[in-house]
C-alpha cells in the first residue's frame, strides 16, 4: 500500500507495485472470470501457467485502489505474456493531477518482468478521487 494521500499527488509522482503471480491465483481468477483458455489451465513445458491479461492488469489498479481512485477510463496494451513465477514490477506515473472539489488524475503505467526488463504491459487510467 502506498503512503501517499490524494493531497500528495502531483504530476511526475511515481508509485511502483510489484508481485509474482502464483498458479493458485491464476486458477482462482480462471474460476471468477470464466477465462478458461487452455493456456490458463494447462502448464507449459516449464510447469507454468499463463497469467490472464486482466489479472496482470490488477498491478496498476492496485495503485489506484490504494488512493481510492474511481476510474472513468482504463487502457491496456498487453505486449508480452506473463507466466506464474515471473516477478513483475509496475511503475505508475501521474501525468496530470487537478486538485479541486475532487482530485482528477491521469496516470500512465508500464509493467516489466524484472529478470529481463521486458515490458509486458503498458497503458493509462483516468479517474477521480472524491474529497471527504
Amino acid at each position: 500500500m502506498t503512503d501517499l494521500t490524494p493531497e500528495d499527488l502531483s504530476e511526475g509522482i511515481v508509485v511502483t507495485h510489484e508481485r509474482t503471480f502464483t498458479p493458485g491465483e491464476v486458477r482462482t481468477f480462471t474460476t471468477v472470470s470464466g477465462d478458461e483458455g487452455d493456456h490458463h489451465v494447462e502448464t507449459d513445458e516449464e510447469g507454468r501457467l499463463l497469467v490472464q491479461g486482466l489479472l496482470t492488469a490488477t498491478l496498476p489498479t492496485k495503485v489506484g485502489g490504494d488512493l481510492n481512485v474511481l476510474a472513468s477510463r482504463m487502457e491496456f496494451e498487453f505486449r508480452r505474456p506473463v507466466y506464474t513465477g515471473q516477478h513483475i514490477a509496475c511503475e505508475v506515473t501521474f501525468v496530470d493531477v487537478d486538485h479541486g472539489d475532487r482530485v482528477e488524475v491521469t496516470a500512465a503505467f508500464e509493467a516489466v518482468r524484472t529478470d529481463d526488463d521486458t515490458t509486458v504491459m503498458a497503458g493509462l487510467f483516468e479517474g477521480i478521487i472524491r474529497r471527504g
